[in-house]
This record gives C-alpha cells, structure tokens and sequence, in this order.
C-alpha cells in the first residue's frame, strides 16, 4: 500500500467515526427530549386542581384558555423586560484618569498597529 491509500483510508476512517459520534448525539438528544416530554405531560395532569378546589364562580380552563393565558403571560413579561432593557445614560466614572496597566496595554496596541504615538518629554528634577 502506498502512503496516500493509507491517509486516505485513516481520513475516511476519522470521519466516518465523527459522523457515527453526531448521529449518535443527536439519537441520545431525541430520546431525552422524548423521555422529558413525557415526564412534563405526567406532572400537568398530577398538578391540576381538583373540583373541590376551584371556585364556583370559575369554570374549569380548556387547553385553549390555557394557552390565551400563557400567550398573555410571555406578552406581559416580554414588556417587562423590554422596558428594563431600555438604553439610559451611563453615568461619568469617579476619575477619568487611565491606569498605568490601561496606558501600557493601549500604547502597546498603537506600536502594533503602526501608529506613531507622539509624546512630549517629561522634563525630571
């Protein structure tokens, strides 16, 4: 066998087991979605109120009043957040002054970009 039919079968080899590996997450992930999923449908149907509990005055809620009511819950918190999120100023902080690491760090960036960075001379004593 020559060396290139040898890289070709290690290739073919490496990602035929990358393929298997995916295919085999992605089966793993179906079945715990599955398996979730019923485990969801248990609890709703143990968590629901009796009779004896809901008020007279309240009939008991459809699937499709459920789901208005969640629609009506994700809107609600969908306009919290997003009066939350609104963009306010940022206030200036205590000191504008730049750290002696900051100054460091930046000049160094400056030299790696080419750009010249012109100083006056400190004059000591």
């Amino acid at each position: 066998m020559s060396g290139i039919s040898i890289a070709l079968q290690i290739t073919v080899l490496g990602m035929g087991l990358v393929f298997a590996a995916i295919i085999l997450l992605w089966g793993m992930m179906a079945l715990l979605t599955y398996l979730a999923a019923e485990k969801e449908v248990e609890v709703s149907a143990s968590v629901t109120p009796s009779p004896s509990l809901r008020s007279a005055s309240q009939p008991p809620a459809g699937r499709g009043e459920k789901r208005a009511q969640a629609a009506a819950i994700a809107v609600a918190m969908a306009l919290a957040e997003e009066q939350d999120a609104q963009a306010h100023l940022l206030s200036m902080p205590s000191t504008a002054i730049v750290s002696a690491w900051q100054l460091g760090m930046r000049t160094r960036q400056m030299y790696q970009k080419g750009t010249p960075i012109v100083r006056n001379p400190r004059k000591i004593g």
